[in-house]
């Protein structure tokens, strides 16, 4: 594994260490499981919180790791399998609730009863900060929308002409507010780091009854 660092690449220090990986991976998954103040805390209603921009960025990620690290316990010890966290010891069952319970928040299960995946749900985020989602289509609009031109849609208190469905914008603050507004960007930005795991936590999920 490498990284590229000032366009220079770099081996990962503990490429091709498996036990010092397990070792990193497990430190991770205990501070997420255990909410301490270096992996997140839980805001009180309950999804994992790190930082005010795009937060549900480390959300989705840490549940497709919980997620894909059940399964490999199970796998590697079968009904004994656990992680051991301290003096704890969490069943693979556990690390899969924790998954279940960041995917339903992001889907509605929250304070705000809100589905911060867009498109999906009774309601959902209507001005997300994105130029293609906010600015009409040429079928719409036909005249010509210049690049500053754009942002006389971007100043526009109204819902986004364009719905970007199952896109999941950055969520709501550590107390579980979100202001749908597209110049709060921190919140209302979408990304494809945030899609991109929970695609497999759900694929995952979507196993169980």
């Amino acid at each position: 594994m490498t990284t590229a660092i000032a366009g220079d690449l770099k081996p990962w220090p503990d490429a091709g260490n498996a036990a010092a990986m397990k070792n990193h991976l497990e430190e991770f998954l205990c501070g997420v499981l255990e909410h301490n103040s270096n992996d997140g805390r839980l805001s009180p209603g309950g999804v994992l919180w790190l930082e005010p921009w795009n937060n549900l960025q480390y959300v989705t990620s840490a549940a497709f790791v919980l997620a894909a690290h059940s399964d490999h316990l199970q796998a590697a010890a079968g009904a004994g399998a656990s992680l051991r966290c301290g003096g704890a010891t969490l069943p693979p069952s556990q690390l899969l609730a924790f998954a279940r319970s960041q995917a339903d928040y992001i889907l509605g299960a929250n304070p705000e009863r809100m589905s911060y995946m867009v498109g999906y749900g009774a309601r959902f985020p209507e001005q997300v900060h994105h130029r293609g989602a906010s600015v009409p289509s040429i079928k719409s609009s036909p005249g010509k929308i210049t690049c500053k031109g754009g942002f006389g849609y971007y100043s526009r208190d109204a819902p986004n002409p364009n719905v970007i469905v199952g896109a999941i914008v950055g969520g709501p603050d550590g107390s579980d507010r979100y202001d749908d507004s597209r110049r709060n960007y921190q919140q209302t930005e979408p990304s494809t780091v945030t899609v991109a795991p929970i695609v497999g936590a759900l694929a995952r999920l979507s196993q169980q009854n």
